[in-house]
């Protein structure tokens, strides 16, 4: 695709979507529907999965270990799901991801009804965490599409207003499900979510797309990031979020139930009060960006991010470990909108999927490690002098980023800030393209 057809596509984006209200957008509602459902099944096998392993060991660093588990195969999948996005349909390859899922998830509950399979949960997981990332990337690829390139920042943080409103929801029925039934008929009714989410995206009519039939893969996306000097000091700082944070979960319901012996019903109240942060940064995000700027509101939500998560480790009361978590989500989902939404304004379409892949890639490469460590630590010294450390290292990220291209990243994508300058022309043989020019 030439850089002059790439420019006619956006414009033929705005022209169609740009006009509409997203409430007016038939594609758009059923899509946003579908997400809604699938997060809240999602947010039952968020806390069903860690206290089927906690009930059945007692152990905090196992917990640790399932969810570095699950990551590692999600870090393996990224590698591979941007040229898979890229070259088939879009929307056939998201029907499958849910339908897959369904079945995984729904083995769980049925072998269960056996006795307990600690190591049936060490399968499952990786794959649907697998078949998940695959979903994920080709889920950033099409909110373009859907809206355009003018309505990402609303359209990115409505999706995840409501899907936190259906995680209010799910850890509540979640908790209650889990005390009364016991979590593997938590994670049956994931299972059907995925099922509905699917029947979805069938009525979706996604944008004709021709496939990019390279296979050059994850090197384009790297190159890209490389190229771009906001998305290469992301990529970076967000390494170490992400090895720092993906064991917070794992964390805070140890916290609860070993820390401060409280049920399971408890736990899931926490979690559905840490749902409303989400909801308010997601409806929050588009207007403090346009505000402030993405590198102001970027850098203040990680800053706020480490300190909550410090706060975690002294906190006592459930009110507290619920504010503070309402708070850490709060800005995990501004500062991730931020990216995810910079990313889609930025990438040409036929490299989206690539270059989305290459970001979590490199993002998570480390993730299911930090989680482990984290846990680990956990289980040997306590939550308290963890959280404190992982918050206070979150918090100096914040700092660094004012000493790199972030800092000066402007209110929208043609801000030179954030957009990146087209570099010399390819030598002839080269599967890396050129950069988008300025627009």
């Amino acid at each position: 695709m030439t850089h002059g057809a790439a420019r006619r596509e956006d414009a033929a984006d705005e022209g169609l979507h740009g006009t509409r209200p997203l409430w007016r957008q038939r594609d758009f509602g059923i899509f946003w529907a579908a997400q809604t459902l699938s997060v809240l099944g999602d947010s039952f096998a968020l806390i069903a999965l860690p206290l089927l392993v906690l009930q059945a060991t007692g152990s905090v660093a196992r917990m640790g270990l399932l969810t570095a588990v699950g990551g590692a195969a999600a870090v393996v999948a990224a590698v591979f799901a941007g040229a898979v996005v890229d070259r088939v349909d879009r929307r056939r390859l998201l029907i499958a991801c849910d339908l897959v899922r369904m079945v995984l998830y729904g083995v769980i509950p049925l072998v269960w009804l056996f006795g307990p399979r600690i190591w049936l949960l060490y399968a499952v997981l990786p794959l649907c965490e697998a078949v998940g990332m695959l979903f994920a990337v080709g889920y950033v690829t099409v909110v373009r599409g859907l809206v355009g390139t003018g309505q990402l920042t609303e359209a990115n943080g409505r999706l995840n207003a409501t899907a936190a409103a259906a995680g209010v929801l799910g850890p509540l029925c979640a908790g209650l499900v889990a005390a009364w039934s016991g979590p593997a008929a938590a994670i049956g009714v994931d299972a059907a979510s995925f099922g509905v989410s699917a029947a979805c995206l069938f009525f979706v009519r996604f944008r004709k797309r021709a496939p990019d039939e390279r296979t050059d893969g994850l090197r384009t996306g790297v190159a890209f990031l490389h190229g771009h000097p906001v998305l290469r000091s992301l990529t970076a700082l967000l390494f170490v979020f992400s090895f720092l944070t993906l064991g917070l979960n794992d964390l805070v319901i140890y916290h609860l139930k070993h820390d401060l012996g409280h049920d399971d019903q408890t736990v899931g109240t926490v979690m559905a009060v840490g749902a409303l942060g989400t909801i308010t940064g997601a409806l929050l995000v588009a207007r403090i960006r346009r505000r402030l700027g993405f590198g102001p509101t970027w850098t203040g939500s990680v800053a706020v991010c480490g300190l909550a998560f410090a706060g975690l480790g002294w906190a006592r009361d459930v009110p507290v470990v619920a504010a503070l978590s309402a708070a850490f989500l709060a800005c995990v989902g501004m500062a991730g909108t931020c990216s995810m939404s910079l990313r889609q304004e930025v990438t040409p379409e036929h490299l989206l999927g690539r270059v989305t892949s290459a970001f979590w890639t490199l993002q998570y490469a480390a993730a299911p490690i930090g989680a482990a460590l984290l846990t680990w630590a956990a289980e040997e010294q306590g939550t308290t002098p963890v959280a404190v450390a992982a918050g206070a290292t979150c918090v100096l990220l914040a700092v660094t980023a004012l000493f790199t291209p972030i800092r000066g990243a402007g209110r929208s994508p043609v801000d030179p800030a954030v957009v990146p300058q087209t570099p010399p022309p390819q030598q002839p043989g080269s599967q890396v393209r050129q950069q988008p020019e300025q627009r």
